[in-house]
């Protein structure tokens, strides 16, 4: 059998759980001529890297810092055009372009549909940068149009939602870190790459029955214990890795595979890197 290679690429990579679970589902699948690797890499490299690749290689995730840069390699989907960023390049070696896709906005709406969020009218952003603005589009589908966004600056935070929400016909209200919305949302989306002062995650944790924080270590974060202690449903960043990455699955490989086995597969990744 002739081999067919994929891998994720970012700077830095060594965290990346995204081997663990791209691997299970080729176990899953029972693709056992498929590998898929990790490659330290930065914008700088991000050309050169793809341009060097075989006509055995497949296809790429992205993560930090290059999920703008790829947009330059190939020709962007509606949904990556649209909020500036992609993490999925599927490679093309006939002569045409490569493919540029966000499986982050259709990872987060498909985890929140098996959480059995399938509709919300109101939504409320913690956070206005790229996770933000693919937060969004993820939203758009459930049928959310007010959105209130709490962001440390509202006008970097108006720069890079406006032209989405615009696209989206959503409604934003922003305010500033620390105050929330007059927006009563049924879903909170919490971006922020950093954990949240307890007295502050108290306070947004209380105000939605629905939390999807994008931390998965450590975890609980204080936003989560919070939700969970009001009895909210509660979702972590490896739902959304998990979701993602089998939305990229599909794309490479022209096969579905459950998430709930990358799922499993991400949590035990985890569970161990924790315990070693």
């Amino acid at each position: 059998m002739e081999p067919h290679r994929c891998a994720v690429l970012g700077s830095p990579i060594g965290h990346s759980l995204s081997p663990q679970l791209h691997r299970a589902a080729y176990a899953a699948l029972g693709l056992t001529d498929w590998t898929y690797e990790a490659h330290e890499v930065d914008e700088a490299g991000l050309a050169g890297f793809v341009a060097g690749l075989g006509p055995e290689w497949v296809g790429l995730s992205l993560t930090m810092p290059l999920k703008h840069a790829v947009l330059g390699l190939g020709t962007p989907s509606a949904l990556a055009r649209l909020v500036g960023a992609g993490n999925t390049l599927v490679l093309d070696h006939t002569g045409g372009p490569h493919r540029v896709e966000n499986t982050d906005v259709t990872g987060m709406t498909a985890a929140l549909s098996r959480a059995g969020v399938t509709h919300a009218d109101t939504a409320l952003l913690i956070g206005a940068g790229a996770t933000a603005r693919s937060a969004l589009a993820a939203l758009a589908p459930l049928g959310v149009r007010a959105v209130g966004v709490m962001a440390r600056s509202a006008e970097r935070a108006h720069a890079s939602l406006d032209p989405v929400a615009a696209h989206l016909d959503q409604r934003l209200e922003i305010v500033g870190w620390g105050r929330l919305p007059m927006v009563a949302p049924q879903v909170t989306v919490a971006t922020a790459p950093t954990e949240l002062a307890p007295d502050l995650a108290a306070r947004i944790g209380a105000v939605s029955p629905v939390l999807f924080d994008i931390i998965y270590d450590p975890w609980p974060t204080a936003l989560a214990a919070a939700a969970e202690r009001v009895g909210a449903a509660v979702l972590d960043g490896m739902d959304l890795l998990a979701a993602q990455a089998a939305d990229q699955v599909r794309l490479m490989t022209g096969r579905e595979v459950d998430v709930e086995v990358l799922l499993s597969a991400g949590r035990a990744a985890l569970a161990a890197r924790r315990e070693g």
